[in-house]
C-alpha cells in the first residue's frame, strides 16, 4: 500500500505527516502551504514547519500518470526508446570507426618502424663486415684493421687516382710476366694437353647440394691455383661456396649479397676469394675466417665483369653503369673509374691481359674494347658480333684474344693485327655464358 500526498493524491517522494490533521503530504508542497498560509490545510488550524513529522519509507515506485496509459502514449513511449537506443547504437559505431582508424594508423606506424629497424640493422651489419681483419700479402694472419668508428666501405665517388706509386707497381710486374712469357713461348709446353685427348674426357663425379635446391643455379665457377681440389662456385641463392672435392665437403658457405652471384675469383696464392653480384657490390671474402672482409662499392648499377691484376692486389670490374673501375682489394678504395662517354653502353665483361697493362671489355651492343691501364684510354676495338659480348680472355703469349656472345659464337682475334682470324660457330644454338679459361695454351668455355 502507498502513500498518497493529501493535496496532490500522488506518491510524496518526500513524505510527512502533520500532527494536527494526522494527514500525508508531500514536504515540498506543505511546507509552501503553510509559508502562505501558516494552517493545516486540511482543518484550517495553525500548522509550523517544525511541527511536521518526516516518514521513513523505502524509494516507491511512482505509477505512471493515467494519461500515459493510453495506446497513443504508450507508442509514444515506446517510439522514444526505439530512438534512444537507435541514437546510441550510432553513437558507439561513430566511437568504434573512430578506434579502428586509430588502431589501424598505429599498426601502419608499427610496420613503418619495424621497417626503418630492419633497414637499419642490416646497414649496421654491411658496415660490420667491413670493417675487421684483412689477410692478404705476406702471411695469411697479417691482420690490419680499419680505421674509423664503423669501418664503412668507401662510397663510389671517394677515387683516390692512379698514383705514381700504383703506376710503377704495375710497370714492374708487367716487365717480369712479359720477360717470362716470352721463355715459355720459346718452346711448345710438355703438359699441353692434344685436342684428341680432350675428346676422351668424360664426367668422373657429381657433387649436388653445394647451393640451395629451393634456388637452383651456379652462376660461376674457378678453381684455386694454388689447390685445384678447391672449387668456388657462386649461385642464384646469393651465396659464395668453397668446395673441396677431394673431401667431398664444403669447405666455407659465404653469406653477404643481396643477389644472385654472377662472378667469382680465386686469389691465387691466398686463401681469400673475390665475388660480384648485381646487387652493385664486390665482396672480398676470407676462406678461413668465413666472413666478409672487405666490401668495394665502385657501381652503382649490376656488376657483370670482374678480373684480378697478376699482382694480386687490384681488381677490374665492369658494370651496366657503363663505367669499367679499378680498386685496391686490400683497402677497398675506387682507384679510378672510366666510361666512354662517346658509347654510352652498358660493359657485360672485362679481363685483363696477361702482363696486367692493358685489358678487354665487352659491351651490350657487340663491341669489344681494349683498354690502356696506365692511361685510362680506350686504344682499339674489335666490332664483329651480333649480340651482347660475354666472355673475353687473353691468350698465354699475349698475342691473341678470344670472345664470346650471345650470337652462339667464339671469335678469336689477332691482336698485333687488330683483326678476327677465326670464329667457331656453336652447335645447337649454345651460348658462352661464363669466362673463357685459358690453361697451358688452350682456351676452355663453359656454354649453354
Amino acid at each position: 500500500m502507498s502513500l498518497v500526498c493529501a493535496i496532490s493524491n500522488e506518491v510524496p517522494e518526500h513524505p510527512c505527516v502533520s500532527p494536527v490533521s494526522n494527514q500525508v503530504f508531500e514536504r515540498r508542497l506543505i511546507e509552501k502551504y503553510i509559508a502562505e498560509n501558516g494552517t493545516d490545510p486540511m482543518n484550517g488550524q495553525p500548522l509550523s514547519e517544525e511541527q511536521l513529522i518526516d516518514i521513513k519509507v523505502s524509494h516507491p515506485i511512482r505509477p505512471k500518470a493515467p494519461s500515459s496509459t493510453s495506446i497513443p502514449a504508450i507508442l509514444k513511449s515506446l517510439q522514444d526508446e526505439w530512438d534512444a537506443v537507435m541514437l546510441h547504437s550510432f553513437t558507439l559505431r561513430q566511437q568504434l570507426q573512430t578506434t579502428r582508424q586509430e588502431l589501424s594508423h598505429a599498426l601502419y606506424q608499427h610496420d613503418a618502424a619495424c621497417r626503418v629497424i630492419a633497414r637499419l640493422t642490416k646497414e649496421v651489419t654491411a658496415a660490420r663486415e667491413g670493417t675487421g681483419i684483412l689477410m692478404f700479402f705476406s702471411t695469411i694472419v697479417t691482420c690490419l684493421e680499419q680505421t674509423g668508428a664503423g669501418g664503412e666501405p668507401m662510397e663510389i665517388s671517394e677515387q683516390v687516382g692512379m698514383t705514381p706509386e700504383i703506376i710503377q707497381k704495375l710497370q714492374d710486374k708487367a716487365t717480369v710476366l712479359t720477360t717470362e712469357r716470352k721463355k715459355r713461348g720459346k718452346t711448345v709446353p710438355e703438359e699441353l694437353v692434344r685436342a684428341e685427348d680432350l675428346s676422351k674426357y668424360r664426367q668422373v663425379a657429381s657433387h649436388a647440394g653445394l647451393h640451395s635446391a629451393s634456388v637452383p643455379g651456379i652462376l660461376a665457377l674457378d678453381l684455386c691455383p694454388s689447390d685445384t681440389n678447391k672449387v668456388l662456385t657462386g649461385g642464384a641463392d646469393k651465396n659464395v661456396v668453397v668446395f673441396d672435392k677431394s673431401e667431398e665437403q664444403i669447405v666455407a658457405t659465404l653469406k653477404g649479397h643481396t643477389k644472385k652471384v654472377t662472378s667469382v675469383i680465386y686469389h691465387p696464392s691466398q686463401d681469400v676469394v673475390f665475388s660480384a653480384s648485381p646487387d652493385s657490390t664486390i665482396r672480398v671474402w676470407s676462406v678461413t675466417g668465413g666472413n666478409c672482409v672487405q666490401v668495394v662499392r665502385a657501381h652503382e648499377a649490376a656488376v657483370t665483369g670482374l678480373s684480378l691484376h697478376a699482382t694480386g692486389d687490384y681488381l677490374l670490374s665492369s658494370s651496366e653503369d657503363q663505367y669499367w673501375a679499378f680498386s685496391d682489394v686490400q683497402t677497398g678504395r675506387v682507384l679510378t673509374k672510366v666510361t666512354d662517354e662517346s658509347a654510352g653502353v652498358a660493359l657485360t665483361c672485362a679481363q685483363f691481359h696477361p702482363d696486367g697493362l692493358i685489358f678487354g671489355t665487352g659491351t651490350a651492343d657487340s663491341q669489344i674494347k681494349i683498354w690502356d691501364l696506365k692511361e685510362r684510354t680506350n686504344v682499339a676495338n674489335f666490332p664483329g658480333h651480333s649480340g651482347p659480348v660475354t666472355s673475353i680472355a687473353f691468350s698465354e703469349n699475349g698475342y691473341y684474344l678470344a670472345t664470346g656472345a650471345q650470337d652462339s659464337s667464339v671469335k678469336l682475334w689477332d691482336l698485333r693485327k687488330l683483326k678476327n682470324f677465326k670464329t667457331i660457330a656453336l652447335d645447337n644454338n649454345y651460348e658462352v655464358f661464363q669466362s673463357l679459361r685459358r690453361e697451358a695454351g688452350h682456351w676452355y668455355s663453359l656454354v649453354v
